[in-house]
């Protein structure tokens, strides 16, 4: 038998179709969608957003409604004539106009009013932060308090955050989804973004990510941001003011001659060589001052109600490392082992001689931080150690070369021998690395 075709059924089917997608797309959990107004920029493109989607809306219902009353008004009938023209009618023309044009001024003006008000200049009181482009990670460097640091940036709740946002080869797009929208990194120019984090937010973490393709390597180009109450942002401010507490790296001997010093900045690679460590004079008999306590966005938090953060990345197989090293590594050798290794050509540690170079990410409290090779895998010492024996397999054009002995360099398809890290030191150099707390 074959079956009839019925309008109703299908439209009742098409209509439970669309109910059934609307309440998928309203269930889950998305902690990357920008339509959450942690931050005064947020809620100033969520309030504009609603606006446009609003009289979008408006414009979608009365557009259908006219198509759908016209075609059944109007539709052919047995022996109706020819409709009749209404070409060249004046007020229908003026009418069909004018309307387009209201509902473009309804949306020009907040538009343009959220324009003004993003673009403009940030307060003078607000935090300042340089955010720096590199292939494939991000610098943040912290004027106000001397501090540089990598993929991870801590903000304060409640106080405004001016970032200079530049970059030192392609470009890249700076963006955080749930606090503010996305801004270019222009080579030869510095732009500039802010937003304010609700002052009643909870001590939060969020991602961050390139949203500007910048090379093979442009996905894995993230960063993490902790937004925490202005308490806890001043003792994680004092902590990374101080060079890093490591038992090894200690004051110089009481026997060598006085010599002015300044504060040590965070590692920014300007520092002059006889600013690098603190020097006791050979009358100072007192102690050494006692380290500020580390603090850092707590792991425990972080793994309960932010899991999202924590990267997921699966290691490669193209690369092996000894198991049995794995946490058996000791540091003060590390410390030896880094100090004459190429890892000085690239990277700064505050507080260890000749160890500021600024190529690579700041290592100065490189144990303290949750990821490393730009935010794309968790910072244990599995994948510390894979990154250190060879980080272009970890991750797809990374400068940092292959460092691990008879590893096949994949950019210039050479062995590595001469000058090479066996396991066991890869082992010593990771254990150091995550004892810089």
């Amino acid at each position: 038998m074959v079956g009839t075709f019925r309008p109703r059924r299908l439209a009742s089917v098409a209509l439970l179709g669309a109910l059934a997608l609307g309440l998928a797309a309203c269930g889950g959990d998305y902690p990357n969608s920008t339509f959450n107004p942690n931050s005064d920029f947020n809620a100033d493109i969520d309030a504009l957003w609603d606006t446009l989607l609003f009289w979008g809306t408006l414009v979608f219902i009365g557009v259908e409604a006219a198509l759908v009353y016209t075609i059944f008004k109007f539709r052919r009938r047995p022996g109706s004539g020819v409709p009749k023209q209404v070409h060249g009618n004046t007020a229908l023309e003026i009418t069909w106009t004018a309307i387009p044009a209201v509902i473009l001024i309804f949306i020009a003006i907040p538009t343009v009013r959220t324009i003004f008000k993003t673009q403009a200049k940030a307060v003078p009181e607000a935090l300042q932060v340089e955010v720096i482009g590199h292939q494939w990670w991000w610098e943040f460097r912290y004027p106000q308090y001397g501090i540089t640091t990598a993929s991870e940036l801590y903000l304060p709740n409640g106080r405004t955050v001016n970032f200079q946002l530049k970059t030192v080869d392609v470009l890249h797009s700076f963006w955080i989804p749930q606090m503010g929208g996305k801004r270019d990194l222009i080579s030869n120019r510095t732009n500039y973004l802010w937003f304010t984090p609700n002052k009643d937010l909870p001590s939060s973490a969020w991602n961050g990510f390139c949203a500007e393709f910048c090379g093979p390597s442009h996905a894995n180009m993230k960063f993490r941001v902790f937004t925490v109450t202005p308490d806890e942002f001043g003792q994680w401010v004092a902590h990374q003011k101080q060079s890093a507490i490591f038992p090894a790296v200690a004051l110089m001997p009481a026997a060598a001659p006085a010599l002015p010093v300044a504060p040590v900045p965070s590692g920014t690679g300007s520092t002059p060589l006889l600013q690098v460590a603190a020097v006791r004079t050979p009358a100072d008999t007192s102690a050494p001052a006692a380290p500020v306590p580390v603090w850092v966005f707590p792991r425990e938090k972080l793994e309960k109600n932010f899991a999202y953060t924590i990267p997921k990345t699966p290691l490669t197989n193209q690369i092996s490392f000894d198991a049995a090293l794995l946490g058996k590594g000791d540091a003060e050798r590390g410390r030896q082992l880094y100090g004459k290794s190429s890892c000085i050509g690239c990277h700064a540690i505050a507080g260890t001689p000749f160890n500021m170079a600024a190529v690579g990410p700041n290592l100065t409290h490189m144990g303290s931080r949750y990821t490393i090779a730009g935010g794309l895998y968790p910072n244990d010492t599995k994948h510390l150690s894979s990154w250190i024996k060879s980080a272009p397999h970890m991750k797809p054009g990374s400068i940092m070369p292959s460092l691990g002995k008879g590893v096949t360099d994949p950019k210039t398809k050479m062995v590595v021998n001469v000058g090479g890290l066996t396991d066991a030191e890869v082992a010593d150099i990771v254990a150091y690395l995550q004892a810089l707390k």
